[in-house]
């Protein structure tokens, strides 16, 4: 009973179900590296690759923000802050996931594998950020943005320009989320001087922001379809994720009390959606 307890703990800390958001990102670049079916064995290591990584962003973000959570009422209740998982339970879990996706990235190729140490110190250092800089957004952008560059190397051990514009649309739809998120806790981070763009320049400039972002994001995923020469679910996926997105800036824009549903739910389903019409793209091909 202790030890399902102490899973459920490690579970709610990097909120695993969370990982939604990345793994389609990576599928969808290996579907489409691959031109179709890349492999069960490729599958296995994406999907651990996936989850390492962000295993290993989240365990450090709880971390490094032990003293920010505790003073914060939302987050108070996280098992990084009332004792339910200790520092050093926390620092065995972060090494344990770091060093398990470098492996995982050896098996893959070699290029995975030099990749994956620059990718842990983007993965970590949005962590720090937020202390110093308002463009942390960006770097959590950039590090669930790194899941697509990684589907292909995996796939075939190269970069092409049309994974770094679904990466760069990736990066903007998370960004401009998250900015939606922190929307919940601009008052807490004037008081805590902490550096996000709604504590800076308030929520107004933040909603536009997080608009031209969600912009950005659909121009560059319909680059992405261009670039790829995919069909025409591939472009019914671009174009509907921004029917999708904009759904989300209205929700948010009615009522603040629904940030949740908007960060959670909606983004949740574009992920599946997109990820669904790019294989029945190929499928159709």
């Amino acid at each position: 009973m202790n030890i399902l307890q102490k899973l459920k703990d490690f579970n709610e800390l990097v909120m695993f179900e969370h990982s939604i958001f990345s793994l389609p990102f990576i599928f969808i670049a290996m579907v489409v590296a691959a031109n179709g079916w890349f492999g069960w064995e490729l599958l296995g290591f994406g999907a651990l690759a996936a989850i390492t990584a962000r295993n290993f962003a989240m365990g450090l973000n709880r971390y490094a923000d032990r003293d920010i959570d505790a003073n914060n009422p939302r987050t108070a209740s996280r098992p990084n802050v009332d004792g339910r998982i200790d520092k050093r339970s926390m620092e065995i879990f972060i090494a344990l996931n770091g060093f398990a996706f470098i492996v995982v990235a050896y098996f893959i190729n070699s290029l995975a594998f030099w990749l994956s140490f620059p990718i842990l110190v983007v993965l970590g250092s949005y962590s720090y950020f937020k202390r110093f800089c308002s463009l942390a957004h960006i770097v959590l952008g950039i590090s669930l943005g790194l899941a697509p560059i990684a589907g292909v190397v995996a796939v075939s051990g190269t970069i092409p320009l049309w994974s770094v514009l679904l990466s760069l649309g990736v990066i903007f739809w998370v960004a401009g989320f998250d900015l939606l998120y922190s929307l919940q806790d601009i008052e807490f981070d004037k008081e805590n001087n902490l550096y996000s763009i709604p504590s800076r320049y308030g929520a107004e400039a933040t909603l536009f922001i997080s608009a031209l972002f969600h912009a950005l994001s659909v121009i560059f995923w319909i680059l992405f379809v261009w670039a790829a020469s995919l069909g025409f679910f591939a472009y019914i996926a671009a174009l509907g994720s921004g029917v999708v997105l904009a759904y989300e800036q209205k929700l948010v824009r009615k009522d603040f009390t629904q940030i949740d549903r908007a960060f959670f739910t909606v983004n949740g389903y574009l992920g599946i959606a997109f990820f669904a019409l790019i294989i029945l793209d190929r499928v159709v091909a």
